[in-house]
C-alpha cells in the first residue's frame, strides 16, 4: 500500500502536465524494499564542483589509500571558480573496466555550477545518473539550469534518485510568523525535461557502482539541529502530500522539518570498506554511517565525506558527536559544506592526523 501511496501522489505531478502518458517516458519508479547486491570498486574519484568555500592556496594532500588534488587553474586569468553556500559533486567509479559517473547535488544557482564544471571540465554527457541527496534550494538551486543546459547531451533515460517524497515539499526559514520560503524541488519541471525519479526511501544502486542508504533509522544521541521548517500540501502538482507522514489535519501546515528522506550516497572499495558521502548530514553523520553498514554488511569505514551540519552545534554536543565518530573508527574524515571550522578543529583534536579538508574543485580519490 504505501508503493502504491507513494506512485498514486508523484502521478499527481505527471498529470499536471500531461506527461505521463509520454511515448517511452515514464515519471517515477519507487525502489523496492528488498536487501540489495553491494557493489565492490577499485576506485572512486570525486571532484568537488560547488563547496561553501574555496581556497586558491590548496595543496595536495594524502591520507591512506584517501588524497585530495587541487583545484585546476584556469587558463584565462579573468575566470575563477566560484564557491557558494551548499554542496555538487560529480563522482567517478571504476570497477575492473566498468567506469560510471554520476552528479550529486546541484549547488545553490546553476551560474556558480555551470561556471565550474567548465572550469573544470568534467564532462556530464557522460553521466549514468543523477542524485539529489534532500530537498533544500543549496542543493537542488541549480538542477534546473543544468538540466537546460545538457539534458539534450545526458542519457535519453537518465534517472534523478531523490530520497522520498519528502524532496518535493515546500521549506521556509525564519520563525513561526515570518516564514520566508526556501523553495521546493519541482516535479512539473523534471517530468517537462523527461527525467525520471527514483524515489528511494528503500535502499538502491544506482548506476551498477554506489547505493544509497534508503530512509536513515534515528538510533544515535545525535538530533536535527533547529534549521527550518515545512510543509506538507500539494497544489496544482508542486509540493508534497501529508498523508504518508502526518495526520491529515496536518495538510497544509508548516511543521519543524525532520529531514525525513536525507539519504546518504556510498562506495564499498575493496579491501578499504565504505566511502559514505553524506551531503548535509540532517539526520545525523553518525546515523548516516550506521546506516550504511546495516544496509551492506560492511562493517569497515574507509572515508566519511560531505557536509555533517555541525556548523552550529553547541560545543558540549559537537564533542559528544564527533566522539561517536571516533568510534566508527573511519580511515579519514573529509568535512565540507555545513561541517563547520568547529567541526574541524574538534575532529583533530579527538582524530589528530584523520581530518583531509576539501575545497571548492578538489579532486578527492580514493583507490582500493
Amino acid at each position: 500500500m504505501a508503493d502504491q501511496w507513494k506512485r498514486r501522489d508523484f502521478l499527481k505531478g505527471c498529470a499536471a502536465i500531461g506527461a505521463a502518458s509520454a511515448s517511452g517516458f515514464s515519471c517515477v519508479e519507487i525502489a523496492r524494499a528488498a536487501p540489495i547486491e553491494i557493489p565492490t570498486l577499485d576506485k572512486v574519484a570525486i571532484r568537488v564542483l560547488i563547496d561553501s568555500s574555496f581556497n586558491t592556496f590548496y595543496k595536495a594532500a594524502q591520507i591512506g589509500t584517501v588524497s585530495a588534488s587541487a583545484p585546476p587553474r584556469a587558463p584565462d586569468y579573468k575566470q575563477t571558480l566560484h564557491n557558494q553556500w551548499g554542496l555538487s559533486l560529480f563522482i567517478e567509479t571504476q570497477s575492473g573496466a566498468e567506469q560510471r559517473r554520476m552528479m550529486l547535488d546541484f549547488g545553490y544557482t546553476p551560474e556558480a555550477l555551470l561556471n565550474n564544471i567548465a572550469l573544470t571540465r568534467v564532462d556530464p554527457s557522460r553521466l549514468d545518473a543523477l542524485i539529489v541527496s534532500h530537498g533544500h534550494f543549496d542543493h537542488f538551486g541549480g538542477l534546473q539550469g543544468f538540466l537546460d543546459r545538457y539534458r539534450d547531451v545526458l542519457p535519453a533515460d537518465i534517472k534523478l534518485y531523490a530520497g522520498g517524497e519528502d524532496n518535493f515539499c515546500t521549506r521556509f526559514t525564519g520563525q513561526p510568523g515570518q516564514f520566508t520560503d526556501f523553495g521546493t524541488l519541482d516535479r512539473r519541471e523534471l517530468i517537462a525535461r523527461k527525467i525520471s525519479v527514483v524515489l528511494a526511501e528503500s535502499p538502491v544502486v544506482v548506476a551498477g557502482q554506489a547505493f544509497t542508504t534508503g530512509k536513515i533509522t534515528r538510533r544515535s544521541l545525535e538530533r536535527v539541529l533547529p534549521n527550518g521548517s515545512v510543509e506538507f500540501t500539494m497544489k496544482d502538482g508542486l509540493g508534497c502530500a501529508a498523508g504518508h507522514y502526518l495526520p491529515a489535519e496536518m495538510e497544509g501546515k508548516i511543521v519543524a522539518d525532520q529531514h525525513l528522506h536525507e539519504h546518504g550516497t556510498c562506495f564499498n572499495i575493496k579491501g578499504r570498506g565504505l566511502v559514505v558521502v553524506s551531503s548535509c548530514g540532517h539526520a545525523g553523520i553518525v546515523n548516516t554511517v550506521k546506516q550504511a553498514q546495516e544496509v551492506s554488511g560492511v562493517e569497515k569505514i574507509c572515508a566519511i565525506m560531505g557536509g555533517f551540519h555541525l556548523g552550529p552545534a553547541a560545543p558540549d554536543y559537537l564533542a559528544q558527536v564527533v566522539s561517536e565518530i571516533a568510534k566508527l573508527q573511519p580511515e579519514v574524515l573529509v568535512p565540507m559544506h555545513c561541517s563547520g571550522q568547529n567541526f574541524i578543529d574538534e575532529a583533530r583534536r579527538q582524530m589528530p592526523g584523520k581530518v583531509l579538508e576539501s575545497t571548492t574543485g578538489a579532486l578527492i580519490t580514493v583507490t582500493a
